[in-house]
């Protein structure tokens, strides 16, 4: 019997053209296997909607065709279901489908779908929101908002807001509050990583896994600018964890208190919240779509 899939894309998603990517959906799937679907996003938390009616009128995989952004948006009703998430990376980052093994050649992860199994990891929430790769505060927060400002798109925008962001962000103070931790701290980054990556293969939390319950917080001191491209090799070596300027925790639960309300990011989106800030692992809360093992 024959599963009932849908393929949500995002058209704002990263810098390609999307036109052409409902033709390489009905190329590439098995119609032998799917009943097949495909919609496009008209607007920012539409992913969500769409993710929800279909999933209300009994579609077995919903498959999110965008960014980390658009993943989110579809895996937030996906987790409130008996549906799988899927994902057809096209975003800037990518950091959940990089971390899960699944190609950024959108033929190849067609045809990944096409063998794929169902397997359940973890998600995070805060404050009531759910983010599914990375959140935090900081730093990579300011960076976000920044880019959601631009017009452009894609990896060299997203570096050059970083270039100039360095100049003008300054640490902010920080107390951690949680199971065995009560932590004071002045810090540039605050990563709240259930996946290991930021996105673009840079590595924030190499220990990280979606499957172990827990996640990794990553704390980076200020730097001074000669540590750039060292800092830069260990994030994408998988190494920053061993730096003298990191320090990471692992929990299943923490409470953030900070001076100010300010920005925060869930998987790349920007948000405003407030001086207390809640964020906690739902264990094997979500089934997705990954590479059969055997």
């Amino acid at each position: 019997m024959k599963k009932k899939i849908v393929f949500i894309i995002n058209p704002k998603s990263g810098t390609a053209k999307k036109e052409m990517i409902p033709n390489m959906i009905w190329d590439e799937i098995d119609a032998g296997k799917f009943e097949t679907e495909i919609i496009f996003t008209d607007y920012k938390g539409h992913g969500t909607e769409l993710a929800r009616s279909y999933i209300d009128d009994g579609f077995d995989y919903i498959v999110a065709v965008g960014g980390d952004g658009t993943v989110n948006e579809v895996a937030c009703e996906v987790i409130r279901s008996q549906a799988s998430l899927g994902i057809i990376p096209i975003g800037s980052g990518n950091g959940l489908a990089r971390h899960l093994g699944i190609p950024m050649s959108i033929h190849k992860a067609i045809e990944q779908l096409n063998h794929s199994e169902t397997i359940l990891m973890d998600y995070g929430v805060v404050n009531n929101q759910p983010f599914f790769c990375t959140c935090g505060t900081g730093f990579d927060a300011y960076v976000s908002t920044e880019f959601a400002k631009g017009k452009t798109r894609g990896v060299m925008a997203y570096i050059e807001k970083i270039i100039t962001g360095y100049f003008s962000y300054k640490s902010q103070n920080y107390h951690l509050v949680g199971e065995g931790i009560d932590l004071k701290t002045k810090a540039f980054v605050m990563t709240f990583a259930n996946a290991s990556q930021w996105g673009n293969n840079a590595y924030i939390a190499p220990q990280a896994s979606v499957q172990d319950g827990k996640m990794d917080i990553s704390i980076m001191s200020q730097f001074p600018i000669i540590a750039i491209p060292t800092l830069a090799l260990q994030l994408f070596t998988k190494t920053i964890d061993n730096d003298l300027l990191m320090t990471t925790l692992r929990t299943d639960e923490i409470i953030l208190y900070r001076e100010e309300p300010g920005s925060f990011h869930y998987d790349g989106e920007p948000y405003e919240e407030g001086t207390e800030i809640h964020i906690k692992i739902v264990a094997d809360g979500l089934r997705v779509l990954t590479k059969k093992r055997f």
